[in-house]
């Protein structure tokens, strides 16, 4: 039950951090004036102990699963738009200029274009905003929750239970790596595929 719980809560996390960050890294990409404004202080958020904002998050979601699915995002989405908008900057002009040539509203250019183009770059920030979710949810259900992984693992630091520690890290370990392990080959396939 502590498995679905945590898994519950990075699932809804993950898939949030996805979606925001794919929208919001290609519009700051596809907008110059936008990128230039917002992407230091998006780097300036990143750079701040997460922790440090956690309180914060607790009085605005409370304890539960709003609370770790919040935290999750907070990690997991900096990372995922600034991937994002550096690969639609890096994209080669030339495709740029297909959008004229076909006269291609600019949802078909995103759609058709842009994100084919960026879609390797744009995976390694998945690649690493899966990472930094995972820890997100972890950490939250560590300090603040009653259910997950996390509240497992604190529970068995404060028994000084190593067999509980233990068999919870390595269930985290293995998950991660088999999923870190997954990733990296579809991202390996996307770099082959653009390159041939």
């Amino acid at each position: 039950m502590r498995l679905v719980d945590t898994m519950r809560a990075f699932l809804i996390a993950f898939a949030l951090s996805v979606a925001i960050g794919l929208v919001v890294g290609f519009w700051l990409g596809f907008d110059r004036l936008s990128g230039d404004t917002l992407e230091p202080m998006i780097v300036a958020v990143y750079a701040i102990p997460k922790l440090t904002l956690y309180p914060i998050l607790l009085l605005a979601f409370g304890l539960g699963l709003s609370a770790k699915v919040a935290f999750g995002v907070l990690h997991g989405v900096i990372p995922i738009i600034l991937f994002t908008l550096a690969a639609v900057r890096n994209t080669r002009p030339i495709l740029v200029k297909t959008r004229h040539v076909l006269k291609l509203s600019r949802s078909q250019m995103v759609r058709w274009i842009l994100f084919p183009a960026a879609i390797p770059e744009i995976f390694i920030g998945l690649r690493v905003g899966f990472a930094l979710t995972l820890i997100g949810c972890l950490l939250a259900e560590m300090f603040a929750s009653q259910r997950g992984l996390g509240y497992l693992l604190m529970t068995g630091i404060g028994l000084h239970n190593v067999e509980l520690i233990t068999s919870v890290t390595l269930l985290l370990i293995v998950f991660a790596a088999a999923v870190s392990v997954l990733l990296l080959q579809i991202d390996l396939r996307l770099h082959r595929r653009v390159q041939t």
